[in-house]
């Protein structure tokens, strides 16, 4: 069991399966901004992260990862507000060998911790869609995220989206399963996981997999000098 979680590891840290957009933890109002890093196993390399927001609804976010692992445009809009609860819809472009577009419904909850800090915890449910993958094939999922801040600058997100086209639900944990089996042909046997060029295909469920930690840089505060 230790050597298949070390290669499933050694797998996610190398194969940049796709993308998912890092969002606001906090209420952004018109020309506020906040940026930072995100470090996730979809992406090769870390990516920059940037959101603004463009009313006191609705903000834009821009990724940058290099070479191309987890660039990305996204737009978000609040729904609902009440106290410390809000719903809000994000749309999400990416770009990575299997381009991915994300339609998340978002329901965030702030509260301050017992240390005095503010932290934020959220549910989103996904649809993910690829219109051409690695193999040139088109994925469908739907699934869902958990996320929540740590301290005022961290926040861990854990997600799933499952393509049922490409392999039974209840299998997703099983390291023995085949789509080629005798089995498993008819049903699944022309959505291979692995590309002609060895990585995960779009109907991979590494595809489908997020676990990210982000990191917000903090605002530098400008000091006023008088004479």
């Amino acid at each position: 069991m230790l050597r298949y979680l070390s290669a499933l590891v050694l797998l996610l840290v190398l194969s940049g399966c796709s993308t998912h957009p890092t969002i606001p933890t906090t209420r952004l109002h018109k020309g506020e901004s906040v940026t930072g890093y995100a470090f996730s196993i979809e992406n090769v390399f870390p990516y920059y992260w940037y959101q603004r927001g463009l009313s006191d609804y609705t903000s834009i976010g821009l990724r940058l990862g290099l070479p191309i692992y987890g660039t990305g445009i996204d737009w978000s809009r609040i729904l609902f507000e009440r106290e410390n609860r809000w719903d809000m819809l994000n749309i999400s472009w990416s770009l990575n060998h299997n381009p991915n577009i994300d339609f998340t419904y978002y329901k965030l909850r702030s509260r301050v911790a017992p240390n005095g800090k503010p932290t934020t915890f959220w549910i989103g449910f996904r649809g993910m869609y690829i219109p051409k993958g690695i193999s040139d094939n088109t994925s469908s999922r739907i699934g869902l995220v958990l996320g929540t801040t740590i301290g005022t600058r961290v926040a861990v997100e854990l997600g799933y989206c499952h393509d049922f086209a490409s392999m039974p639900l209840l299998k997703v944990f099983s390291f023995n399963w085949d789509h080629d089996s005798a089995e498993n042909a008819a049903s699944y046997g022309d959505k291979p996981h692995i590309s002609p060029s060895g990585m995960p295909s779009e109907y991979s469920r590494l595809t489908g997999l997020t676990l990210k930690v982000s990191l917000q840089i903090p605002k530098k505060n400008k000091v006023s000098s008088t004479k």
